[in-house]
């Protein structure tokens, strides 16, 4: 099988590779990435020469590019986005262009070459927010609610992906994950800007009373999802990927990080909140529990912990990225 995977070089997606030629070794990767701030190749740095990949530097806006590279595909996974909501803030141009512009140069060169399955990454972002203290989560029938200008780029992508379904019948699913954590991730995320800066001996910045609860679901357990759903999900469906925390707030993190790593609480810093702070997410997992039997394989200790081993053993690669930015 032969699988374009585009924003390879980032985060979930370099992890998603790694996993897949790891547990597939007979298929094939083309990893299409742009190599924006957050696209690293030193995360594929162990694969590189494995005859079964091929790096493509480019954007997915390019409907050229991308129609020659999608022509003998048999499975597009479609993690590259632009991600960061503060800099969404700021700049949403970014994410109109590639969010949207980009998911929709992808959906039709799959629709004009007949691939088999377009799996659609997204966020639990494009539901909104719900209210500290409630036990409602959010699951794939949720309304749409996007508060910020990422969310909002993703909640398009989502449409489009649907519409391209019910009106072309192209054969998709899509899968929203909850916030991802684990190796390889762009340090100006919550819990690897939290670890880096302890090592450097830095304070821990906190937005706001540090109340936000996000539900953490570890990057490795996100790719087996996605690999169950390529395997085994219902066409046109989409699926909640999410961990194993219980509406625990961003302080509380921070706290297990300090205590993992043996430092005390004077190392938070309380800044400034950002404009539209959705307070809580949280995920129903069980359809894609009840359906292909997926859930997470270790507690969220035993991956923050492993998170924290990861990039202490790991320095040089954060600390050249957190030079550049």
């Amino acid at each position: 099988m032969k699988l374009l995977v585009t924003g390879g070089a980032g985060f979930i997606g370099s992890n998603f590779i790694l996993y897949w030629l790891k547990k597939y070794p007979q298929d094939k990767i083309v990893n299409l990435d742009k190599l924006t701030y957050a696209g690293n190749l030193e995360n594929l740095r162990s694969i590189e020469k494995n005859p079964n990949y091929e790096f493509v530097q480019g954007d997915i806006c390019n409907p050229q590019l991308v129609n020659s590279l999608t022509e003998k595909t048999d499975v597009i996974v479609h993690f590259a986005a632009e991600s960061h909501v503060d800099r969404s803030i700021m700049d949403p141009a970014p994410f109109i262009k590639t969010n949207i512009e980009g998911t929709y140069v992808l959906l039709e060169a799959a629709l004009i070459n007949k691939v088999k399955r377009f799996h659609h990454v997204s966020t639990d972002e494009v539901f909104g927010a719900l209210e500290l203290g409630s036990s409602e989560k959010f699951n794939d029938l949720t309304p749409y609610n996007p508060h910020s200008p990422y969310s909002a780029s993703k909640a398009s992508s989502d449409h489009l992906v649907r519409a391209y379904f019910d009106t072309y019948k192209l054969p998709m699913t899509i899968s929203n994950c909850s916030n991802n954590f684990g190796p390889y991730q762009f340090p100006e995320k919550l819990i690897p800007l939290a670890i880096t800066n302890l090592i450097e001996g830095k304070k821990v910045p906190v937005y706001g009373d540090g109340l936000y609860v996000r539900d953490w679901l570890y990057v490795e357990d996100h790719c087996r999802a996605i690999d169950l759903v390529l395997q085994k999900g219902k066409i046109g469906e989409t699926y909640l990927i999410g961990g194993l925390t219980e509406d625990i707030a961003n302080i509380d993190i921070i706290k297990n990080i300090l205590k993992i790593m043996g430092k005390d609480e004077t190392q938070i810093e309380f800044v400034k909140d950002r404009p539209g702070h959705d307070r809580r997410y949280a995920i129903d997992w069980s359809k894609i529990n009840k359906e292909l039997g997926w859930k997470p394989e270790h507690s969220f200790d035993e991956y923050l912990k492993i998170t924290v081993d990861w990039y202490i053993s790991n320095r040089k690669w954060w600390e050249r990225i957190k030079k550049t930015v």
